[in-house]
């Protein structure tokens, strides 16, 4: 099958640091080619990919040090490169919301757009009552519910490439935070655990600008002068393993409809438990008691915590290689990119649907 994927352009593909959907697109992409497939990836220069890739810039946006850049620039100039090579494939698989629609409404049916983000924005249920005949692919069920009335094709959980995250048999004595400061994340509520537990706490975290306010008022003075928390910073793939590896728990206190949260597979593949708030998605990927522990509460969480030797380290690693490498993922896209009529042999439309 001839495969276009159409990743944004705000990180490389994978991203060097935080990115989670061109980290998702990457080993879709990776998965995809071993399975048999000929795949285009549409990309800043920096990508690192099996794929053949069709460069539409010269490096991602957000580490670009250019002072002036226009995002959406960048975006329609690779969508008229993706628009004028369409013929050459079967499928075109989109990871940039909703941006592509205008322009490819007399081709919607060769299209899957996977939607990374939330979905209980102003505007957006327009948008997708304007072009209905867009098939779409939600990152979870719970993704879904303020567009359920949208054009669903399937839900795909993501999946991660096996072999860059080590198992960690035995953890290190700390709890970990893996992700982006911001207040829908809670790092703060990952702090208080911590020190009620009294355990050192590893805090890896990107900081957006638009976030900048909220670190320097509200997190950092609960850092500043505590023994027990320690702020890493942002960290990339070739450093994750031994962080979340070394962590006796992954804490994900999250206070938003998490759409996915892909650090919560990240540390399944370590091996390393999570304890992770109700919200979102989180039902869906943690199996309370097996892989983690879903939590409504401080008190829960903190209980949680202390219940982690009842977990086998095993079993987590096992569950992630079942539910979450990517090639489980690839299959099932495979499985709707061949609902939508694209041309799939008969082993690769058994192995879609094993």
């Amino acid at each position: 099958m001839r495969i276009a994927q159409v990743p944004p352009l705000y990180e490389a593909v994978p991203p060097r640091f935080y990115g989670g959907t061109e980290r998702v697109v990457s080993h879709l992409t990776d998965a995809l080619v071993e399975l048999g497939h000929e795949v285009t990836l549409f990309a800043s220069a920096d990508a690192r990919t099996k794929a053949r890739v069709v460069t539409v810039r010269d490096q991602a946006i957000r580490l670009d040090p250019a002072p002036l850049k226009s995002d959406l620039a960048a975006h329609m100039s690779m969508l008229s490169e993706v628009r004028r090579r369409a013929a050459d494939f079967d499928v075109i698989h989109f990871h940039t919301d909703m941006i592509h629609f205008p322009f490819f409404e007399d081709m919607a049916d060769k299209t899957i757009t996977t939607l990374h983000g939330r979905l209980d924005l102003k505007d957006l249920a327009g948008v997708y009552e304007r072009w209905p005949q867009y098939p779409l692919v939600s990152i979870s069920d719970d993704q879904r519910k303020p567009l359920a009335f949208a054009n669903w094709a399937g839900t795909v959980h993501h999946g991660m490439t096996t072999d860059i995250y080590d198992f960690h048999a035995k953890p290190e004595g700390y709890l970990a935070f893996l992700g982006r400061i911001s207040p829908e994340k809670r790092p703060d509520r990952a702090i208080a655990i911590a020190k009620r537990l009294g355990m050192k706490l590893k805090i890896a975290a990107k900081v957006d600008a638009a976030d900048q306010r909220y670190f320097q008022e509200k997190i950092e003075p609960l850092i500043l002068a505590e023994p027990l928390i320690e702020f890493v910073g942002e960290i990339g793939d070739e450093e994750k393993s031994a962080f979340l590896g070394g962590a006796d728990a992954l804490l994900f206190p999250i206070d938003w409809p998490e759409p996915f949260g892909l650090v919560m597979i990240e540390a399944m593949a370590c091996g390393t438990p999570v304890v992770a708030y109700a919200c979102g998605s989180v039902p869906e990927v943690i199996e309370d008691g097996v892989t983690g522990y879903i939590v409504r509460t401080d008190d829960e969480a903190v209980d949680a915590v202390r219940r982690l030797g009842g977990l086998d380290r095993h079993k987590v690693r096992q569950q992630f290689e079942l539910r979450y490498s990517a090639t489980a993922m690839a299959r099932r896209y495979l499985d709707l990119y061949a609902r939508l009529g694209a041309p799939l042999s008969q082993d690769f439309a058994f192995a879609a649907t094993a």
